[in-house]
């Protein structure tokens, strides 16, 4: 497995199938138990993304989503089995540092109302709420801007986080969390409460980051399959804290499997790439 906190080396595990394919996370046989109560969180979870994959975590409430992305966002550890991130093994590296290459982007986050977008984007380079104006240079300051840019936000540049809508606050949320260059990219229920149009705008941003940065590996909870982009071509489907499925999105996102993992009859339908999940028997 690679030395770099930024994952730039190969590394392999038997299940790449002999590709060569770089390793970002990496979970085997990982169990989590709360402590207080022994309640079993996650149970033997194996599960491996590599560069450039971009997967759906789907499941239930309490299936075991949020665990997974905190574990792989190196703020949590397992009770049992091993976690590795971007080459390094978790209870033998500085989380802190770790941290700074990994994206996250979440609806819960803090972030003041009052910031312009592209100063919310610039504290993305020194990881904190507040600016650290010392901090950004004219590089720096040159790469929120592009980045602002690709996502197609420039507008939002000296607009207050407060008053933009959900959707462009998610879309300034991934331009901060890209500020650091990361090999990974989590992103926490990104559609939660949004409208439609501001939905097809992410799931369009998605599409278009996906094809622009080829090597970016993305991880998305979500619990509509009508909020995945074209791009997501792998999915994990958890119930319990088990894994019920894992793999390219056709094998695992089949009717049976669906119905499987949220205890009712689940009809599936695709297309162009998007994703359809209803009640089977509704007209």
């Amino acid at each position: 497995m690679s030395d770099n906190l930024d994952g730039t080396t190969t590394g392999t595990r038997p299940e790449d199938g002999g590709t060569g394919a770089r390793i970002v996370a990496a979970l085997d046989g990982v169990g989590m138990r709360r402590i207080t109560t022994g309640q079993i969180i996650l149970d033997a979870v194996d599960w491996t993304v590599r560069a450039g994959e971009h997967w759906a975590l789907l499941g239930p409430n309490g299936a075991g989503k949020t665990s997974i992305l905190r574990l792989v966002g190196a703020t949590h550890h397992p009770t049992t089995g091993t976690v590795e991130v971007l080459g390094h093994r978790l209870g033998r590296v500085d989380v802190r540092e770790l941290r700074a290459h990994i994206g996250h982007v979440s609806t819960s986050q803090r972030v003041p109302l009052d910031l312009p977008g592209h100063t919310v984007v610039l504290t993305g380079h020194t990881g904190t709420v507040q600016p650290l104006w010392k901090a950004y240079d004219t590089e720096v300051r040159d790469r929120a801007d592009a980045l602002l840019a690709e996502l197609d936000i420039k507008d939002l540049a000296d607009r207050p986080y407060g008053v933009c809508s959900g959707g462009q606050r998610a879309r300034v949320l991934i331009a901060r969390a890209l500020m650091a260059d990361p090999a990974l990219l989590l992103l926490d229920e990104p559609f939660n409460a949004l409208d439609l149009p501001s939905r097809e705008d992410l799931i369009d941003t998605m599409r278009r980051l996906a094809a622009g940065r080829p090597h970016l590996a993305t991880v998305t909870v979500t619990h509509h399959l009508e909020e995945l982009s074209p791009a997501i071509g792998h999915a994990l489907l958890l119930r319990d804290g088990r894994v019920l499925a894992r793999g390219p999105v056709e094998d695992v996102l089949t009717p049976d499997r669906m119905t499987a993992c949220f205890g009712r009859p689940i009809e599936v339908t695709r297309h162009a790439g998007r994703w359809l999940a209803r009640s089977a028997g509704q007209p």
